[in-house]
């Protein structure tokens, strides 16, 4: 059988050639009284042998290149991979700025709320304070007024007596007489 009949059977490559040289020897009978066998198809043995040795370098540099497209395509997936962990981290990484950034505003917010508090509170102490002091002054200076006001009015409610209210020497009133009279109402008419 050459390697021809071999490629009817089940193709050329390495592995169907030793197949075929394995089912040979298995095929071939010991020598009688011998543990030896006889071959009777060595040529289309070593003739299997060859091409199969021939075959190999072939597929060796088939697999070499599987194993250099394997070990590239393996390494784009990582590069891919660490691309993708690395945006990850740097996302992460922004969002955690972003809400500490966040956070920090907050605090800060707070703070200047609560100082702004802290000053209205204390701004309008003072203004009560001004107010209440400004308040006692101008009820010193009313109740001041008042008493000014109610002397006055007590000066004008008192009237001393006047000359012409005296009796005379003859215990008759200037009032008696009718030329006083007239005088005194035009006066105050």
């Amino acid at each position: 059988m050459t390697f021809d009949e071999g490629s009817e059977h089940g193709g050329n490559d390495t592995e169907s050639l030793i197949r075929r040289v394995i089912e040979i020897v298995e095929g071939t009978r010991a020598l009688p009284l011998s543990s030896s066998v006889k071959l009777d198809n060595k040529e289309e043995v070593l003739e299997l042998l060859d091409e199969a040795s021939q075959a190999l370098p072939e597929e060796l540099r088939q697999a070499r290149w599987l194993m250099r497209e394997r070990d590239d395509y393996l390494a784009r997936m990582a590069r891919e991979g660490e691309e993708i962990v690395n945006a990850a981290s740097a996302r992460a990484e922004r969002m955690v700025q972003r809400t500490e950034i966040v956070r920090e505003a907050n605090v800060t917010a707070r703070r200047v709320v609560e100082e702004a508090r802290n000053e209205a509170r204390r701004l309008r102490m003072e203004a009560e304070d001004y107010c209440d002091q400004k308040l006692a002054a101008f009820e010193v200076v009313l109740d001041r007024t008042i008493k000014t006001v109610s002397a006055g009015r007590e000066k004008l409610a008192y009237t001393p007596p006047r000359p012409d209210d005296n009796p005379g020497p003859y215990g008759e009133s200037a009032q008696g007489s009718g030329e006083d009279e007239d005088f005194f109402d035009q006066d105050f008419a």
